[in-house]
């Protein structure tokens, strides 16, 4: 019986996005090539743009997966504790803070990416790669309107994105290998005390 081609394309859109992964992982963006992703799962080159409009739509698409297992990540870290108290909210944004360390040290590249793709101009950025970006503030968001219950919508989101900024220039100095590498628990002492201080500043 013949695989409907809606299968088959799924099945080979499955397939390339686990390649494009996989070469990531191994030399960043740099290592994402048309011919030889094309080579990786058995199609000509021509095959690729009948599957994907271009590399950057590839490129999106792992970065969704990427979002979706830090997001995971991240769940796994919030969910281990309680949040009963505004210092349970604290510790929690602190071993968020410190599982998305954990997640960008252990996928380097990958995390790399979310951050280096860029759309060519006038190119918008899809809808369910903006929903997978802005899935991730909800981690933020929950502890905050326990330590903040005050805090309207407007400010709870520049809060949360902001405190996700400091924290992710923390991180990504700290894993820029351009710079003296700074030691794991030198990085999460530095990423608790920003977070302590911002909940302070934030409670005041």
């Amino acid at each position: 019986m013949t695989t409907p081609l809606s299968e088959r394309r799924q099945a080979q859109l499955a397939a390339l996005i686990d390649a494009a992964e996989r070469r990531i992982a191994e030399g960043g963006m740099a290592n994402l090539r048309a011919r030889d992703l094309a080579a990786d799962i058995g199609i000509a080159l021509g095959g690729l743009y009948n599957i994907v409009a271009d590399l950057d739509e590839l490129a999106l698409r792992v970065s969704s997966r990427t979002l979706g297992r830090l997001g995971e990540a991240l769940t796994a870290a919030s969910d281990a504790l309680p949040l009963r108290t505004k210092d349970d909210a604290v510790t929690r944004l602190v071993a968020i803070a410190h599982a998305y360390l954990h997640f960008a040290r252990d996928n380097l590249l990958l995390w790399r990416t979310l951050f280096e793709l860029r759309l060519a101009e006038g190119t918008a950025l899809p809808a369910w790669a903006a929903d997978d970006q802005l899935r991730l503030f909800r981690h933020v968001a929950e502890p905050l309107t326990l330590l903040v219950p005050d805090m309207d919508e407007t400010r709870q989101v520049l809060a949360a994105r902001t405190l996700f900024a400091a924290v992710h220039g923390i991180v990504t100095l700290g894993l820029e290998e351009r710079l003296v590498a700074v030691p794991l628990t030198a990085l999460e002492a530095q990423i608790e005390w920003l977070v302590r201080a911002t909940c302070r500043g934030l409670r005041e």
